[in-house]
């Protein structure tokens, strides 16, 4: 899949792709763990202990992950493509920030959730959206943008033992290396 779908009934960008063709793939069940009483963002099943389903987010994921369901750095990519052409900044980072904690909660792994790489990655692809505003494809974006596809790219900005530490993971921390290289009043959220 090429492009990022709306949920039925929602507005689309300014210049998004139409629907596309084909059922959408079920994640319920598949390669990467077996169904369970906290099916939570995927299913019809009650919510996990971990929040409730989010409809929109059930509702892009498939087109995101793909019939293996697989959610690694692309999709993450994707999602916060996603997230800042919809909501712009700095909502998108809310909406990341929740969609993230509920995937994991899903992967039994709420754990993996670290707050400022979440945040971090949603401005970083703010800044790239807002350079190239009519790129309504995530498969373009990321072809011109190939860096982005790089997870080690925030190591050029933070240290590796600043984002290990419990305050990074728990809430924002700013970059210790090298700053980001926009204004913190144009993309940011406090």
């Amino acid at each position: 899949m090429t492009r990022l779908e709306m949920p039925p009934g929602a507005p689309k960008p300014h210049g998004s792709p139409g629907p596309r063709d084909g059922p959408e793939p079920d994640l319920r069940s598949g390669p990467h763990r077996p169904p369970g009483p906290h099916d939570g963002p995927y299913s019809d099943a009650p919510a996990g202990p971990h929040g409730s389903r989010d409809p929109e987010l059930a509702a892009i994921l498939p087109g995101i992950t793909g019939p293996t369901g697989q959610f690694r750095h692309r999709q993450h990519i994707n999602l916060a493509f996603y997230a800042v052409r919809r909501y712009g900044m700095p909502d998108a980072v809310g909406k990341i920030c929740t969609w993230i904690r509920q995937i994991a909660a899903y992967e039994r792994a709420p754990q993996k959730f670290h707050n400022t790489v979440s945040r971090a990655w949603v401005e970083v692809v703010a800044y790239h959206v807002a350079a190239d505003p009519d790129c309504a494809d995530f498969e373009a974006f990321a072809r011109r943008n190939p860096a982005l596809l790089d997870k080690r790219l925030l190591s050029r900005h933070y240290r590796s033992s600043t984002l290990a530490a419990e305050p990074a993971r728990r809430g924002w921390v700013a970059p210790d290396l090298l700053p980001f290289g926009w204004s913190a009043h144009d993309v940011t959220a406090d």
